[in-house]
């Protein structure tokens, strides 16, 4: 296998891994931890209806790159190590900030919300979040990059596996043109009443608005309702989002601060 063959495998066998594990650790995140979802239920994360979540994968895939740097300008082993995850934490969370301000000012969707969280920027990036990216880094770097290596030696030697890589991406591939179908819908309507709409929002409020019909939320189609088209689930969205600016207009009027 030639140089340039082996680093596209190694990288597509790499956005493949990280995609499914992301997808994997946000599930569990939301469900027990996400202040956006209240009810503690199970809710599959990102804008795609697959078990996977592109973000992650491209993570991966700088996190294996950086891994193999070397931080020679500092003796120190420890202090080499943590500017090396430093190093990681800020590469991913500038991927981080590239997609989320892509979405934001193409799609005019916010995928998700840091707008209350210390020192964010836009809502798409916050300390918070970046310290996490690097003791993620640090578990990546100490307990799974060593067992990549030898994943990505077994890849070599076991080139059928690339039929599933060739599988996973042919559903990728459909999965996001029907979610990019879905999402232009959606930018339609943001476009139409000028906003950008929070996309993990609109989920809670379709979930909810389920939950009053009876109905049983999809897990998979984010936006399936026997009963409520997605228009009229936006139309709901969006009185939820002026009933909460009116809201919040009022505790800043209350509080002195508005003028």
């Amino acid at each position: 296998m030639n140089s340039e063959v082996n680093i596209f495998m190694i990288l597509a066998f790499l956005f493949f891994v990280g995609s499914l594990a992301g997808w994997v650790l946000e599930v569990f995140y939301r469900r027990f931890f996400s202040a956006a979802n209240p009810n503690r239920k199970w809710i599959n994360p990102g804008f795609l209806t697959g078990p996977y979540l592109p973000l992650y994968g491209f993570s991966l895939c700088a996190l294996y790159l950086l891994a193999h740097i070397k931080v020679g300008y500092i003796q120190d082993e420890f202090w080499r190590k943590i500017v090396l995850f430093i190093i990681m934490a800020i590469v991913v969370t500038i991927i981080e900030f590239i997609a989320g301000l892509i979405f934001i000012r193409r799609m005019k969707i916010k995928l998700w919300d840091y707008d209350n969280q210390w020192g964010n920027i836009m809502g798409i990036i916050c300390p918070k979040y970046t310290f996490f990216w690097a003791i993620l880094s640090a578990i990546y770097y100490f307990l799974i990059h060593p067992y990549m290596l030898s994943g990505i030696v077994w890849l070599e030697r076991n080139l059928q596996f690339s039929f599933i890589l060739g599988f996973f991406y042919g559903v990728f591939v459909l999965d996001v043109w029907y979610s990019m179908n879905m999402l232009s819908r959606i930018k339609k309507f943001a476009d139409n009443n000028g906003i950008v709409v929070r996309y993990e929002y609109l989920k809670a409020s379709i979930r909810a608005k389920s939950d009053e019909l009876k109905e049983k939320s999809s897990f998979v189609f984010a936006f399936a309702s026997n009963t409520v088209s997605l228009a009229e689930n936006l139309k709901i969205y969006l009185e939820k989002e002026q009933e909460r600016f009116e809201k919040m207009k009022e505790n800043i009027k209350k509080s002195g601060t508005y003028k």
